[in-house]
């Protein structure tokens, strides 16, 4: 039986992984452990983008019910 973490992802896990990288270098540049305390918070775009990826991801882009 293999791990199920050995499986190839796909486009929305790769994209979701592309998003928590950016999302992380941010938070290094402006030396944040958090998004929550940032003062962009709300207005964030690229949290913004991150929840979305994190939507579709669990998603798999379809609206409705999510794959776990």
């Amino acid at each position: 039986m293999q791990p199920m973490h050995s499986q190839e992802k796909d486009k929305f896990e790769l994209h979701l992984d592309e998003m928590i990288i950016k999302v992380q270098a941010c938070q290094k540049e402006k030396n944040l452990a958090s998004c929550s305390v940032c003062e962009h918070y709300i207005a964030c775009e690229l949290r913004a983008d991150y929840v979305k990826s994190v939507y579709n991801s669990m998603s798999k882009g379809e609206t409705g019910g999510f794959e776990f």
